[in-house]
């Protein structure tokens, strides 16, 4: 049974995962809903385009994606940049999957992805199933990578 997420609750395993709609790095209004039923989400929070852990785990998700494809998966990045820092970002690195601008930190906010006083945002994966309920969700600030197999072997037991 999925359980719906309170107010000042971080999402669980178990729980649909909270709707979003943040623009993506074409300004195009990307909602989380929009793949429920569809696809199988990976839902992944970073904290800052360019710095080296970051940049480690996206070009990690692009060399991945198409296995994620294979598993029916959405690869959908998310932090604090703007539109135009993702595009340049996903532009020089060749990265196939949507970034999503949380300019506001709204999203992270509603995902507690903030750190002590909101001084640094968390490095986590959601796997989120076609139904929209979280499978599985993973923390690591300095195992960037790793959060690639730990998405993969997720989505692998929902095949």
């Amino acid at each position: 049974m999925t359980q719906m997420i309170h107010e000042g609750s971080a999402p669980r395993v178990g729980q649909v995962a909270p709707d979003f709609s943040l623009p993506d790095q074409a300004s195009r209004l990307v909602r989380l809903s929009d793949y429920r039923g569809v696809k199988n989400v990976v839902l992944y929070f970073y904290p800052k385009d360019y710095t080296p852990g970051c940049t480690a785990e996206a070009c990690a998700f692009r060399d991945s994606y198409e296995v994620f494809k294979e598993t029916d998966a959405e690869v959908i990045g998310v932090s604090m940049d703007t539109a135009e820092s993702h595009r340049r970002f996903a532009v020089d690195h060749r990265l196939p999957f949507v970034l999503l601008a949380d300019t506001d930190g709204t999203v992270s906010k509603l995902y507690q992805v903030n750190g002590l006083f909101g001084l640094w945002r968390k490095r986590i994966t959601f796997v989120i199933d076609k139904a929209g309920v979280i499978r599985h969700s993973f923390e690591s600030q300095l195992n960037a990578t790793r959060h690639i197999d730990e998405a993969l072997k997720v989505l692998r037991s929902l095949q």
